[in-house]
């Protein structure tokens, strides 16, 4: 019924495993991937609070942090749609202090399965280096000195040639080791569970890496009735533009010139929202320069992935994979680089140390302001001339951030602190402390509304609203009014949490809606799910997850944007002269939610029976 019906559970600090069952009562409210951590977490808090520990005591690197590895009863499921993926969750973020929350593709979210586990959640930290092996049903903690201290491709190539390549390996580089607050989990080389920090958790733990590998296969509870609807999402998912056509043709690096032209394009840290030599960093030019071939996750037919090479100069690199819309636009218009060689080089340093791209780009380009306005002294950057379009530069501070060597000790606190310690909060372009994606709202309101009210902070894929302001996608709105944009947002949050605990990619909701999830979930389970109650149930999970980030001090005060979106009309573009008019948008959205001040009131709470 898509469960492998096992949660692992490892304490480093005793170095105890231990196999639990899955509550399947839990699994029915919260399916599985986000919303079941995000359970999880919750009795962790009533625990540690009965214990004496405040939930705004918890360290991010402390003992009582939590870790976890989840799937859901889409992943490793053949025929549905889009299923190879898997979603960390921390108990508190390093960078934001609120939960930690990542996804990601490739290989391994599967292969836990194949393992024979639905989840994995590590408590504790070890003394020593280790990492942890799951192979056909069983568990050990190994020695991990021998690869402490090496990247991110030669540490899955060590542990490929002890195990084999029938395993997946996700693990951490130097810069999870060094407690970069942006750390990320690497698995397959080149996919990233790249945002909040989840890979400096990981270093903080000790842990190197997880292994996991085996012969055991879920299967959907009614086969026929899955096998059809398999087929009607597939073909629909085929015939969507975006997914059956524009994703496999360019990538996601297809929406750099949609989005420039669109007049939302960050560029230079947010003061413009346009940039006239996009072009040299699209998609279209990735494809006819440095494009080797499309890859695949498990399980996907569209292939949004890149092989790159730059054939030669100095940032030549022959074999990579991406760079991704993110992180194209991160490490190249936020900064000012217009040199794709210089970008894809960058996003491969950021994979091979294990840096969030997004975070990454946009601290840089919050550095490259503070130079420029006088904020950083000179001698700080240690003859790094740190200006916008300075490839050089840009590249420079990613190993640097990553070792925490000279200036790249500041880089790596994320652009919050480095635009606090150097006197210009206002210059940090985030939310909750994470630094904010590709999309200005000042020409796309309803993403503004997103960021603002992400659970873990400043936030795309919490909501991608750009979907139907930008891209015309279930339907086109207009994407400069605040007119029904709360309602919007809170239906696409809910939905995205539904799509997290599957778990699945985002992409196929460019095509297939809750109706779709609805049909494929009840094959899949057995349970005879509706629409309603799934969307009932992603609904469920942003108001715990929210009801925990309240509990670490979070509220209405937090659910806002950077002054220069609310104060700066654009300067130019299409959306010239607008700002974003946050507190009319929330105050309709906080309606929406049954919330008060940013939480949720009592009756909401006992009307979706949380916990």
């Amino acid at each position: 019924m898509g469960y492998m019906g096992k949660i692992l559970k490892v304490n480093l600090s005793d170095g105890t495993v231990k196999t639990e069952k899955i509550d399947m009562d839990i699994a029915r409210k919260y399916l599985g991937g986000k919303g079941y951590a995000v359970r999880i977490f919750y009795d962790y808090l009533q625990r540690y609070k009965k214990e004496g520990i405040s939930p705004r005591d918890i360290n991010p690197f402390g003992e009582e942090n939590v870790l976890i590895f989840a799937t859901g009863p889409a992943t490793g499921i053949v025929g549905f749609p889009k299923s190879g993926r898997y979603h960390v969750m921390a108990l508190r973020s390093p960078l934001t202090g609120s939960i930690a929350s990542a996804n990601s593709g490739g290989r391994w979210g599967p292969f836990l399965k194949f393992a024979g586990f639905d989840m994995i959640v590590i408590e504790g930290k070890s003394e020593e280096p280790v990492y942890l092996e799951v192979l056909d049903g069983h568990a050990e903690i190994k020695c991990a000195k021998s690869i402490w201290g090496m990247n991110v491709f030669d540490t899955e190539r060590t542990l490929k040639e002890r195990v084999g390549e029938r395993c997946s390996v996700a693990c951490i580089g130097p810069a999870g080791e060094n407690l970069v607050y942006f750390a990320n989990i690497m698995n397959d080389e080149h996919r990233a569970a790249g945002r909040t920090g989840v890979g400096a958790v990981m270093g903080s733990k000790k842990l190197k890496a997880i292994v996991v590998g085996g012969n055991e296969r879920p299967q959907p509870a009614k086969p026929d009735e899955f096998d059809e609807v398999s087929k009607e999402a597939m073909n629909k998912i085929k015939k969507n533009p975006v997914t059956g056509e524009g994703l496999p043709k360019y990538g996601t690096a297809i929406l750099v010139n949609v989005i420039n032209n669109a007049g939302i394009l960050p560029f230079k840290n947010w003061q413009t929202g346009v940039n006239p030599e996009a072009d040299k960093i699209s998609g279209e030019t990735l494809a006819e320069k440095y494009l080797i071939k499309n890859k695949s996750c498990w399980g996907c037919a569209i292939g949004c992935g890149r092989v790159t090479a730059v054939k030669q100069g100095c940032f030549q690199i022959l074999y990579s994979e991406g760079p991704e819309y993110e992180s194209i636009w991160a490490l190249g218009n936020s900064t000012g680089v217009m040199q794709l060689d210089a970008v894809i080089k960058a996003n491969h340093l950021c994979d091979e140390l294990g840096l969030d791209t997004i975070s990454m780009g946009s601290t840089i380009a919050c550095a490259m302001e503070l130079v420029e306005k006088g904020y950083i002294p000179e001698e700080l950057l240690e003859g790094v001339d740190l200006r916008f379009g300075n490839a050089a530069a840009m590249v420079e501070m990613i190993w640097r951030t990553a070792y925490k060597s000279g200036f790249g000790k500041y880089l790596a606190l994320g652009s919050k602190r480095l635009a606090e310690m150097f006197g210009a909060p206002e210059l940090s372009m985030s939310v909750k402390g994470l630094e904010l994606p590709a999309y200005d709202p000042r020409g796309a309101k309803g993403i503004g509304l997103t960021y603002a009210t992400a659970n873990r902070g400043g936030c795309h894929v919490t909501g991608y609203t750009i979907s139907p302001e930008i891209l015309g996608l279930p339907e086109k709105i207009d994407s400069l009014t605040i007119e029904g944009k709360a309602q919007w947002v809170k239906t696409f949050q809910d939905f995205t949490c539904v799509v997290n605990s599957t778990v699945n990619c985002l992409f196929s909701t460019f095509a297939l809606g809750a109706e779709d999830y609805a049909k494929l979930l009840s094959a899949v389970t057995g349970w005879n799910l509706t629409t309603e109650e799934v969307m009932k149930i992603g609904e469920r999970i942003y108001n715990l997850e929210r009801l925990i980030i309240n509990e670490y001090g979070f509220n209405g005060k937090d659910d806002t944007l950077p002054k220069r979106l609310l104060q700066e009309p654009m300067p130019e573009g299409p959306a010239k002269g607008h700002v974003v008019e946050l507190d009319k948008m929330k105050e309709e959205y906080y309606k929406l939610r049954g919330w008060v001040d940013g939480k949720p009131t009592p009756e909401k709470l006992k009307e979706l029976d949380i916990p």
